[in-house]
């Protein structure tokens, strides 16, 4: 079907011709960009013409960094976000197993002991008085420590005797017992094996209803980071064609062996789904103080975080993936973690291999970076994949465990202005993977409530264009899909986000009270109000 949008206002991302009031789409693709009168004469009649009504339309805003399997299933699972106390956590979690058969597990999302009235890690105690009879298995809001009751411990044999797992830490009282808190996934992961998978068929359904969540929100495309199961339901989907946002897929550096063994590319894929790069983590999160430190954490003399992966082992992963055509990209949030990234990443570019990836590769989230390396992504041609909600949710942490060294820490107006390709994600379901609140925080620096008055260090906003540039032409360089995404120019997939009003025209206060009118994929509306 032929379409003819009218009456709009478009913001290409195209330099060539930055706005425009109309545009025609053949099939899945761009046709023509201009104003009505103009697209009438050259095109002619057989077009469906839809009035846009002024609303504004920017290219589809594209989630650089989110986890799709984990946001689907958390919309099933008890949300513990934005909770003020752990009174008020525990309430929703005793609501919530209420309705749980006998043995089966309460999983839930979200908890963030740095925000409540007081700023303590909870305890399996706490949990025990609310569900005594179910194992309960709780991710922190960062994704970075797991919170369980005793009945999980005894599941995971997690006792006074186990030691930690490498990459990880058990918390544990003054008698060496555990308290109910794992840190990093090692840790996580002695008791998560032990729940059940959700079936293919049963992700499968989760993630119809997160696409559907999706596109209500604005976004046509993802670059996702979870694992095997994923990337099997997604790959069902595709067959089926029930597939309807365009996905890259990032490959966990555990399976490096097999993604070379099988001669995967970053790049090979279609348009919907293609692989991009082999996903390492260096370090933890803020929030259970488990990021990376050259220096410790303020007031923490004897703690600089954990590195998940060491140095050494970050170096065999990138001098096998890269060789091979494997971009890299890695989460590294403290200042010695995007430190030893980009050493890695420096040693992979000296070794000067005859083939290399087409696609560049990225640091995840660049929380806190030494100032003698802000300028090493650009030398590097590194993409700094940030995400802004992300300083707006954590600056009370940030000012509080980093203290001066938080001037550099979520800067992304500094890593732009080095030469960085600056790239935008959620990293859902730890914050929402809508647009609109990265958006806001991108220009404002502020929270929904407006503080902190004037901006948590304003020097680091972005400008409107900047932001939207970032979740779209940003997102297509950075998965080297440029060619076909991010800008509305003519020959390019037909991929929009159509808001209600202008949000280059509104003030930054009022972003959060934008509606998305509409989301089109491929010249398909997935998402319409008007």
């Amino acid at each position: 079907m032929n379409t003819l949008l009218t009456n709009g206002k478009f913001y290409t991302m195209d330099a060539a011709r930055p706005t425009a009031s109309a545009l025609a789409i053949r099939d899945e693709r761009i046709e023509a960009i201009g104003d009505e009168r103009t697209l009438r004469l050259l095109l002619g009649g057989n077009y469906e013409t839809i009035d846009l009504g002024g609303r504004c339309v920017v290219p589809g805003l594209v989630d650089a960094h989110a986890h799709f399997e984990n946001f689907s299933l958390a919309l099933q699972r008890v949300n513990l976000d934005e909770a003020t106390s752990l009174g008020e956590v525990l309430q929703r979690i005793e609501d919530a197993a209420e309705t749980l058969q006998e043995g089966e597990w309460l999983q839930g999302w979200g908890w963030a002991q740095d925000s409540w009235d007081r700023r303590q890690f909870p305890t399996a105690q706490q949990l025990d008085a609310v569900v005594p009879h179910n194992p309960v298995f709780l991710r922190h809001k960062s994704g970075h420590a797991g919170w369980v009751n005793t009945r999980a411990l005894r599941i995971g044999r997690i006792d006074v005797g186990t030691s930690d797992p490498d990459g990880g830490s058990i918390e544990r009282d003054e008698f060496g017992k555990a308290t109910g808190i794992l840190l990093e996934a090692p840790a996580m992961n002695l008791v998560a094996q032990h729940i059940p998978a959700a079936t293919e068929e049963q992700l499968i359904e989760a993630m119809r209803a997160g696409q559907q969540y999706c596109w209500e929100a604005g976004l046509t495309g993802i670059h996702d980071f979870d694992g095997r199961a994923c990337f099997q339901a997604l790959q069902t989907l595709n067959k089926n064609g029930d597939l309807g946002l365009r996905f890259v897929k990032n490959i966990p550096a555990a399976l490096v062996e097999h993604a070379v063994g099988v001669g995967l590319r970053s790049g090979f894929g279609d348009d919907w789904l293609r692989i991009g790069g082999i996903k390492m983590f260096a370090d933890g999160a803020l929030g259970p103080r488990t990021a990376l430190m050259i220096r410790p954490y303020e007031g923490e003399p004897h703690n600089r975080g954990i590195a998940v992966l060491e140095k050494e082992e970050m170096m065999r992963v990138a001098h096998l993936a890269y060789p091979n055509q494997l971009s890299l990209t890695t989460h590294a949030i403290g200042d010695q973690a995007v430190h030893d990234v980009l050493d890695v990443y420096e040693s992979v570019r000296n070794a000067n291999y005859a083939s290399k990836p087409h696609t560049p590769n990225r640091i995840e989230h660049v929380q806190l970076i030494h100032p003698a390396d802000k300028g090493r992504l650009a030398q590097l041609g590194v993409v700094a994949s940030m995400q802004p909600i992300h300083a707006t949710s954590d600056y009370q942490m940030a000012d509080r465990y980093w203290g001066e060294r938080a001037k550099l820490s979520y800067a992304i107006k500094t890593m732009r202005d080095s030469g960085a390709l600056v790239v935008f994600g959620s990293d859902a379901p730890i914050e929402k993977i809508d647009p609109l609140p990265g958006i806001h925080a991108a220009v404002t620096r502020q929270r929904a409530n407006n503080l902190p008055a004037g901006g948590w260090y304003p020097e680091q906003r972005f400008t409107m264009h900047e932001a939207i540039y970032a979740f779209t032409m940003a997102a297509a360089i950075t998965a080297g899909q440029q060619d076909r995404q991010g800008s509305i120019t003519a020959g390019k997939l037909a991929d929009l986000t159509i808001f209600d009003e202008d949000i280059f025209a509104v003030a930054g206060n009022e972003l959060l009270e934008i509606g998305i009118a509409g989301t089109m994929v491929g010249g398909q509306f997935k998402h319409r109000t008007f």
